[in-house]
């Protein structure tokens, strides 16, 4: 299977889209002192209830002001990139080069495991449903248990989870049209070759074949799995069961795409890369916004403390500048 030179290109692209964050502001806050730069890997959440979830609740105005600043930053990305940013999108490119040359042995064993076991068949298609229609279910749920039991922190998780499957999704929807890859149950009846095949974009409109067979790479479903379960894996990383379940149904969902003969294996991988690099921009995004809402509401305030010690009240006044 031949690799063009215009396919690495794109796989080199697609992850630059959201890897390497600068500083930046945000309302005119981000850039305050105490608040970290949106880099990997030395990422830092600010996981306290008091000032993410109740001081920086997600009213309607908000949420969109932050999911444009989300597309912004992850359509400029590539423009500020650091130098040890290259490094690491120099190495998965590397790491999909290699996947890239075993995608058709790896669809042909999917294709024989699913045909030959029907246990695998069923649970395939099953599964594949999580990375679409089932997906929006379970953040709804999710969403609906904040409101019944009044948890604040549940509602702002499920619309940081939907902020990143919507922006995963644009990308990916790019990246489809950018590309042209022919999905592996589809044959070019143009162009007779077996494989993952780089056409580039919008042949299908050009020799008027069917657009959807030629939206391989990445893999959408992938994606937007990637991209809530890694909203829900940082802001819930105090619990281990949650990113361990979230990252493993994003993980047999990109399977199940290459089960149900969808995608090849460079697909699922880059699209777990481009969900997993939307969600961590999101977080991050909120908690940089949250902690310069906390600042700016606490300036030029008096706090009064009360304690007890040495059988003897105490009394303290503190004013934060």
């Amino acid at each position: 299977m031949k690799i063009t030179g215009k396919l690495l290109t794109l796989i080199f692209f697609i992850p630059i889209t959201v890897l390497s964050q600068q500083k930046d502001t945000l309302l005119n806050q981000l850039g305050s002192p105490g608040i970290k730069a949106d880099s990997l890997p030395n990422r830092i959440n600010n996981n306290n209830n008091s000032v993410t979830y109740e001081d920086a609740k997600l009213d309607f105005k908000t949420y969109f002001f932050l999911l444009k600043d989300d597309f912004k930053k992850q359509v400029t990305s590539p423009f500020h990139t650091q130098k040890k940013d290259w490094l690491k999108v120099g190495g998965f490119a590397l790491l999909t080069g290699a996947v890239a040359l075993t995608n058709s042995p790896i669809t042909g064993f999917a294709n024989k495991l699913y045909n030959r076991n029907k246990t695998v068949a069923n649970i395939s298609k099953y599964v594949t449903r999580f990375g679409g229609t089932y997906e929006v279910y379970a953040i709804a749920g999710f969403y609906a248990y904040g409101l019944i039991f009044k948890t604040q922190k549940e509602k702002t998780t499920t619309a940081l989870a939907t902020q990143a499957y919507v922006t995963a999704a644009v990308l990916s929807t790019f990246g489809k049209y950018l590309s042209g890859v022919q999905r592996p149950y589809y044959t070019d009846p143009n162009y007779n070759k077996k494989g993952p095949v780089f056409h580039g974009p919008f042949y299908p409109f050009i020799k008027g074949l069917d657009a959807q067979d030629y939206h391989s790479f990445p893999s959408g479903h992938t994606t937007a799995a990637f991209a809530a379960a890694t909203v829900y894996a940082l802001e819930y990383k105090d619990k281990p069961f949650i990113p361990i379940v979230s990252y493993t149904a994003a993980t047999l969902i990109g399977l199940s795409r290459i089960t149900e003969n969808k995608h090849w294996a460079t697909d699922v991988l880059v699209g777990a890369m481009l969900g997993y690099l939307s969600g961590r921009q999101v977080v991050n995004n909120f908690h940089r916004y949250s902690m310069s809402k906390h600042a700016k509401e606490t300036a030029g305030s008096f706090s009064f403390n009360l304690q007890y010690n040495n059988k003897q009240f105490l009394s303290g006044l503190t004013y934060t500048f």
